[in-house]
């Protein structure tokens, strides 16, 4: 004979497995259902709304842009959030005022269903500005782990030449970005941006004695940290570090402090135009031997700049740069750097990315014969960072 006690744990476990087995095979939530004025009826998912349009996902079309006034009814499970005119979504917004449930249309009427027993919330289409899912629309106003959403790229690029001559020629780059918020529709709340390059060029012939080995190398490393006053004004700190022994510069460092300003943002492209008052330290190179001094130079100045994103199709990205820096208390210590290059993909992560970096001395120390510019062109094969 069974036991009580054994007969129970029996019929818990067959509890247990049955509802594992329903749980695995409950019905899946209804597709959504758009119909439109002209009678076609799509079936899949809808995505989002903005700007009098939005993304619907069709089972059979795969993902299309539709206007609001081709829409004669919608029905979705999933839940929105539904930012209207007038509602800005920035660091101080207020999350309870912006309707979150489910979501139908009909009539050009949105009804934002938030499944609580209240009253469903009316919002006419031309009113909603933004319809995104309602995880997203709470993520975006948490604040990221330093590690997450860090967006950007790293490259390498080495040649080398065994001949009369021998040459290494090695680039390396790595440039990242931290947009919080990232959302194109929430005002962001600060922005991070990290960038390094590395040229480093070796020539050398044998016997050594009478050719001696040619090194040139650049470096060039930055660090910038804006904080939005409003959607589009920020304030920003920054640290630059330059070093170019084709041009004589040991090491310039330059700290400042200023005001930016967003230009032209859309989901394409962003142009950003920034002034601030920097502290410069210039050390040079001292030649050999010594027969001209070099003294490092302490200077206090501006600096002016720009830089514009643009994505295109096919995921290829284009970036550029502009920063002109005057000094106060020495005026022929200028300095400029510009950059421009475009990334294109080949493989999953894998880019090719073309481009070239100026930089720009006045003043270049005496006794070596330095000249005032150095260009580099630079193909690497980076990895897109995400």
């Amino acid at each position: 004979m069974v036991s009580n006690k054994t007969g129970s744990c029996v019929l818990g476990m067959l509890i247990l497995v049955a509802a594992n087995l329903s749980a695995q095979t409950a019905a899946k939530p209804d597709p959504d259902v758009l119909e439109l004025n002209d009678g076609e009826r799509l079936i899949g998912h809808f995505l989002s709304a903005a700007g009098g349009s939005l993304m619907f996902h069709s089972d059979a079309a795969g993902d299309v842009k539709i206007d609001w006034a081709a829409v004669k009814t919608l029905k979705s499970s999933g839940k929105f959030a539904v930012a209207t005119k007038g509602i800005v979504l920035d660091k101080h917004a207020d999350l309870s005022k912006v309707p979150q449930g489910t979501v139908s249309e009909s009539d050009q009427k949105l009804v934002v269903d938030a499944g609580n027993g209240a009253a469903p919330t009316v919002i006419p289409v031309a009113d909603a500005t933004n319809v995104v899912p309602q995880q997203n629309f709470l993520n975006a106003f948490k604040t990221p782990r330093f590690n997450q959403d860090w967006h950007g790229s790293a490259g390498l690029g080495i040649d080398f030449v065994r001949a009369t001559q021998d040459t290494r020629n090695i680039t390396a780059a790595v440039s990242l970005q931290r947009v919080v918020s990232s959302e194109s529709w929430v005002s962001p709340r600060y922005k991070t941006l990290v960038d390094f390059n590395l040229a480093d060029s070796q020539i050398s012939q044998s016997p050594a004695i009478l050719h001696p080995t040619l090194t040139t190398d650049l470096v060039h490393g930055g660090l910038e940290h804006d904080m939005f006053l409003s959607s589009r004004l920020f304030a920003f700190g920054s640290a630059d570090f330059l070093h170019s022994s084709s041009q004589g510069m040991k090491l310039q460092q330059t700290y400042g402090g200023g005001i930016g300003y967003v230009v032209l943002r859309d989901a394409h492209q962003e142009l950003d135009v920034k002034g601030a008052i920097d502290y410069i330290r210039q050390s040079f190179e001292q030649p050999a031997p010594p027969a001209i001094q070099n003294p490092d130079k302490s200077l206090v100045g501006a600096s002016v700049g720009e830089t514009y994103n643009r994505s295109f199709k096919g995921g290829i990205a284009f970036h550029e740069g502009l920063t002109f820096v005057p000094a106060f208390n020495d005026s022929k210590y200028y300095t400029a750097n510009a950059f421009a290059n475009f990334s294109i993909p080949v493989h999953k992560r894998l880019m090719i990315t073309l481009g070239g970096l100026d930089s720009y001395v006045n003043t270049p120390p005496a006794g070596g014969n330095f000249k005032k510019n150095s260009f580099e062109f630079v193909t690497q094969l980076s990895y897109k960072i995400n």
